[in-house]
C-alpha cells in the first residue's frame, strides 16, 4: 500500500523492536525512537520520496504522548493514511523479559522493574484508546506477529520472503549465508568429458549431458516437491531471506545446472527467485 505511515508504540519490552524489523524485512522505512518534534517534517519529505514508513513512538518522548491526541485529529483531517499499533503484554511476561536482557526499565528511576512497569502502562493508557490495532504479544511466536502486524495493513503474508538460489563449489568452501545446502556431486560430471571440460552449465551442451543422467532425474524428481513444501514453511515461521545454495566440485558444471533448473520450476510456481553463480570464472 503506497503512501503508507505505521507508528508503532506502547510497553517497553513488548516487541516494538521485532515490529519494526518486521516492517522493514517487508520494505518500509523504518526510525526507531524517532523524537516527536522531527514527525512533521518525516510526514512532508515522505510525500515526495518515502512510500511506505513505520516508526517507533513511545514514552521516552513526553512531548510525543502529550501532543499525539491532537496531532493524530489533525494528520487524519489532512487525509495521511496513518496506523496506530499498540503492543503490550502481561505484567508477569514483561518482568521475565527485561530480566532475560538485563536491561533497566525506561520508567524504573530508582525503584523496581516492576514499578517501572506499572508507571508505564498508566502512562500510556490515554494512548492505547487511540490505537487502530492492540496487540497482546505475551504468548504471541514471532511469524504470528508478523501475521498480525502485515494482516492489518492490508498486506498479503505470502510472497514476502526472498528466495535466492546459489551455485557453488566445494573447493572453493561452501558458502556461509546458505540456509540449505544441495551436494550435487553425485551426478555426471561433465569435467571427465574433453569436449565439455572448459565449458560452464550455462552452456546448453553441459546442461543437456547433466540433465541426460538417470539420477538426475531422479533427484530433482524428488527434490523440486521438496523445496515446494519448504518454501512456504520458512514463510509463515517469519524468515525474510532464504538462501538454497547447490554445490558441486568447482561450481562450473554440475551446480549451476542444476541451480538453473530449480529456479525454472520456482518461477513456473509463481515464486519470485533470484540466481547466482559464485564460482563462475573463478579457477
Amino acid at each position: 500500500m503506497s503512501g503508507e505511515t505505521i507508528i508503532i508504540t506502547g510497553l517497553s519490552g513488548a516487541g516494538k523492536n521485532t515490529a519494526l524489523r518486521i516492517f522493514e524485512d517487508s520494505g518500509y522505512y523504518c526510525i526507531d525512537n524517532l523524537p516527536f518534534f522531527l514527525l512533521a517534517d518525516l510526514l512532508k519529505r515522505k510525500e515526495n520520496e518515502l512510500r511506505k514508513l513505520a516508526l517507533v513512538m513511545d514514552g521516552r518522548d513526553k512531548d510525543f504522548l502529550a501532543s499525539w491526541p491532537e496531532t493524530l485529529t489533525n494528520l487524519r483531517q489532512q487525509k495521511i493514511n496513518l496506523k496506530l499499533i499498540f503492543l503490550e503484554a502481561d505484567d508477569a511476561v514483561l518482568l521475565r523479559r527485561f530480566s532475560q536482557v538485563r536491561r533497566p526499565h525506561p520508567l524504573e528511576n530508582s525503584g523496581s522493574v516492576r514499578q517501572g512497569i506499572e508507571a508505564e502502562r498508566k502512562k500510556m493508557n490515554s494512548l492505547r484508546r487511540l490505537a487502530d490495532l492492540v496487540i497482546d504479544t505475551s504468548f504471541m511466536a514471532p511469524r504470528d506477529l508478523r501475521q498480525e502486524l502485515l494482516g492489518c495493513c492490508g498486506r498479503s503474508i505470502e510472497g514476502q520472503m526472498r528466495v535466492h538460489l546459489l551455485s557453488f563449489g566445494f573447493k572453493n568452501s561452501p558458502p556461509l549465508e546458505a540456509d540449505i545446502i544441495w551436494d550435487v556431486r553425485f551426478l555426471p560430471n561433465p569435467y571427465y568429458v574433453p569436449e565439455l571440460k572448459n565449458l560452464t552449465g550455462l552452456d546448453e551442451r553441459v546442461a543437456s549431458y547433466v540433465m541426460a543422467g538417470s539420477a538426475t532425474t531422479k533427484f530433482l524428481e524428488l527434490l523440486q516437491p521438496l523445496i515446494i513444501f519448504l518454501i512456504p514453511q520458512f514463510e509463515q515461521e517469519g524468515k525474510a531471506d532464504l538462501t538454497i545454495g547447490v554445490g558441486c566440485t568447482g561450481g562450473k558444471h554440475r551446480s549451476v545446472v542444476i541451480a538453473g533448473r530449480l529456479r525454472q520450476v520456482l518461477t513456473g510456481r509463481g515464486i519470485k527467485v533470484s540466481l547466482s553463480h559464485r564460482d563462475l570464472g573463478r579457477e
